[in-house]
């Protein structure tokens, strides 16, 4: 048995132990299912229907809102992970109309109903503009209730969430990237970062000759043992390529190593999950979750990450997580959007293993002051929001100056 089985097994019958399940048994796909299926929202503070009225796509400069209003008068919003240009046709055609009149508190359900009017078309341009509804639903119903996001979706158990700072570039020397490296450390004061490998997509090709043999250990050697290091192939590698990249990574005892095989290769990725030690993490484009119950059942990853706006919101997320959970892994969520990682907070705040950090975004500067108390972080660890909803403050002060996005944006 190699390494990385020993402590898959060892943590599997602690996980086992502690449901009062026997060691050597292993989680049914009807047990998965039946954690899949519990529902999720807690609305007992609400007592009357939260009819929904109306929603809308607005755009202020760059930003895209969805805003939902109640007959009552109730307001909530999201906004998009940058793709509602030319997905709005797929929200405004086949997803808005399926809300209208519908009694908000049971988002569950009109979730279920709408995948099933709709499941010829699911992939991520589906699921993204379902996501944006969901978050201005659950922003509007949390604001009903006077509590935060994760209050709705099963109870607060975290404040503070630790933070990794990710370069997304693949057009540096691995010198020049260790300097932007560093530049991102003094700015936020993370204590671990995220650096890409390989070519993106590249079928073994790197982004530039030997620029990740370098990387590697260069990381190690200039940011120091105190740094946490997490490296993204970006599905890269075939699994002898991406074994042979995480044995370096081993080396210089990196957290975990995302995607290193193509995002759909799922017995792929499992190959080189099972050959290395360091935790292997994927998901990021996933929207199945019979696929997501396959890659925990089979143990095809360490670490799974859905992203909160590809696969389709809070809600089916959780439901990996509670999948997660009973294998003993971790669901550190993938961000798309530049306000995702408050979406991402509120997911943080909820569920109960969520891995070691979670992903800063740059753009928080932008939304600081939108919340009350504005976004901070402190030593290393992000604040989740603690207004009612997602936590924005004013949400007529943030919608002023927005208009109706035109439909040729589609």
């Amino acid at each position: 048995m190699n390494r990385r089985r020993f402590f898959e097994r060892s943590a599997g019958a602690a996980v086992l132990a502690a449901s009062g399940a026997h060691a050597a048994d292993k989680p049914s796909i009807e047990q998965f299912d039946q954690a899949a299926a519990q529902p999720v929202l807690k609305l007992d503070a609400l007592k009357s229907p939260v009819v929904i009225d109306s929603i809308r796509l607005l755009r202020k400069g760059r930003d895209y809102f969805v805003h939902v209003r109640s007959k009552d008068g109730a307001e909530g919003v999201s906004l998009d992970n940058g793709r509602a240009q030319y997905l709005s046709p797929i929200l405004r055609q086949l997803i808005v109309p399926h809300f209208i009149g519908k009694d908000a508190r049971d988002l569950e359900n009109h979730l279920w109903q709408l995948y099933r009017d709709n499941y010829k078309l699911q992939g991520l341009a589906f699921w993204s503009p379902q996501a944006w509804v969901e978050f201005a639903i659950l922003d509007m119903l949390g604001r009903v209730a006077n509590k935060p996001i994760g209050d709705l979706l099963g109870g607060v158990i975290r404040r503070e969430v630790p933070f990794y700072v990710a370069s997304g570039r693949r057009d540096t020397t691995p010198q020049q990237e260790v300097e932007y490296l560093r530049k991102l450390i003094d700015e936020t004061g993370a204590k671990a970062v995220k650096y890409r490998i390989g070519g993106r997509m590249s079928r073994n090709a790197d982004a530039m000759p030997g620029r990740t043999k370098a990387l590697i250990p260069l990381t190690r050697k200039a940011l120091g043992d105190a740094i946490d290091l997490h490296a993204d192939s970006n599905s890269s590698y075939d699994p002898p390529q991406a074994i042979e990249v995480g044995r370096m990574l081993e080396e210089i005892k990196a957290v975990y190593y995302e995607e290193p095989c193509p995002f759909d290769h799922l017995e792929d990725t499992k190959k080189v999950a099972d050959a290395l030690t360091i935790p292997v993490a994927g998901g990021e484009q996933e929207f199945s979750e019979r696929r997501f119950r396959w890659m925990i059942a089979n143990r095809g990853v360490d670490i799974v990450q859905p992203d909160l706006h590809y696969y389709g919101g809070l809600i089916r997320s959780i439901r990996v997580a509670r999948m997660a959970k009973l294998a003993g892994m971790s669901t550190t969520v993938h961000i798309s959007g530049g306000f995702g990682f408050v979406y991402m907070l509120h997911f943080a705040s909820c569920v109960p293993d969520i891995g070691k950090y979670q992903e800063f975004k740059q753009e928080m500067a932008r939304y600081r002051d939108w919340f009350n108390p504005p976004l901070s972080s402190k030593s290393g660890s992000l604040i989740v929001p603690e207004g009612p909803g997602v936590g924005i403050a004013d949400i007529t002060a943030v919608l002023k100056g927005a208009s109706e996005a035109p439909v040729s944006d589609g």
